[in-house]
């Protein structure tokens, strides 16, 4: 009979690599299984809030992700109807117990650098998971490929996406669509693009974006609409009421990053969130950043007169502020 894997993640995006990393820097040995044939750089980059930064640092790569990125000083939010500032928040503050840290971060840096940091032979690529059995006896999770072959394992942790095969076998309800849809790219300037250390945000009249420098050569771009109005990427979450009652653990199986919490990207906290998933299980937690994330998108592109009205009038610094103090926790330590 072929050996049992003690330990096997399904997926290989920030969520998993995080998890695997915390798994070795505690001396325990993991499989990696990923349906790409490289790590997947989709994304292009993403909001690194202070959150992230404490679970990078309890993972050790902390240094190395800031080295290369760099550090916001203040937020500022513009009307899409007047052109002008509705609101301008510090970034220098001090939270709980560490001042706040917020960069924008490529997402195939910090991929490669987590995956830097694994054994060699960690992440099996070309390897996707179609279906889950158990076995009658020892309670063995038996794990079809799209190859034919089988994976026998004792535990199973999916950090395969937001159409995770270890969410639909625990239960957990399909992810539903938000009404809004995305665009993202990245923007290289060899010469320098004359950005300052800041996040600008563009929010209102039924759509929010945002430019945000991620060195002083490249810059990250963001549009995000209803759907009606363009053809990209849906938005889809998963219900606050599934991750309260749904399973997300189950007999050695359980799931994480976008499989487990998938959310809009309002707060810029889903990458955060999957890295924190490496260190540390918290349902609550994604609860309060998904209804967070659903709530802040909607007034912010809104294009109902009485929300537009309040939004620019009263709302805008409040929002931003949301954005900071979601971001002020503490994963701890592995």
């Amino acid at each position: 009979m072929e050996g049992v894997e003690e330990i096997v993640i399904a997926g290989a995006g920030l969520a998993g690599l995080a998890t695997a990393l915390g798994l070795h820097r505690k001396g325990v040995r993991c499989v990696v299984l990923e349906s790409s044939a490289t790590l997947r750089a989709s994304g292009y980059a993403f909001t690194t809030w202070t959150n992230a930064f404490r679970a990078l640092d309890a993972l050790g790569v902390g240094d190395k992700i800031r080295e290369h990125h760099l550090l916001y000083e203040r937020l500022v939010a513009f009307s899409a109807s007047t052109g002008e500032a509705a609101a301008k928040v510090s970034l220098k503050m001090q939270g709980k117990s560490v001042p706040h840290e917020i960069r924008c971060v490529k997402r195939n840096f910090l991929l490669e650098t987590l995956e830097n940091e694994l054994p060699e032979g960690t992440i099996r690529y070309s390897s996707k998971m179609v279906a889950i059995e158990i076995e009658e006896e020892g309670n063995v999770k038996l794990l079809h490929m799209a190859d034919g072959s089988t994976i026998r394992a004792n535990v199973l942790v999916g950090c395969d996406g937001v159409n995770s095969v270890v969410a639909r076998w625990l239960g957990l309800p399909k992810p539903i669509l938000s009404g809004r849809s995305a665009t993202r790219g990245l923007a290289e300037y060899p010469d320098g693009h004359g950005f300052g250390p800041e996040m600008l945000q563009f929010i209102g009249q039924g759509f929010r974006s945002g430019v945000l420098p991620c060195s002083d050569t490249s810059v990250y771009w963001n549009f995000t609409c209803e759907m009606s109005e363009v053809v990209s990427s849906p938005l889809r979450f998963r219900s606050p009421l599934a991750l309260v009652r749904g399973s997300i653990c189950r007999g050695g199986v359980c799931v994480a990053g976008d499989a487990f919490h998938p959310m809009t990207p309002e707060l810029g906290q889903g990458g955060c969130a999957a890295l924190e998933d490496g260190a540390q299980e918290r349902r609550w937690r994604a609860v309060r950043l998904v209804t967070a994330a659903y709530v802040v998108g909607f007034v912010q592109q809104s294009s109902n007169p009485a929300i537009k009205f309040l939004r620019e009038k009263f709302l805008s610094g409040l929002l931003a502020r949301v954005m900071v103090d979601m971001a002020d926790y503490d994963c701890g330590k592995l």
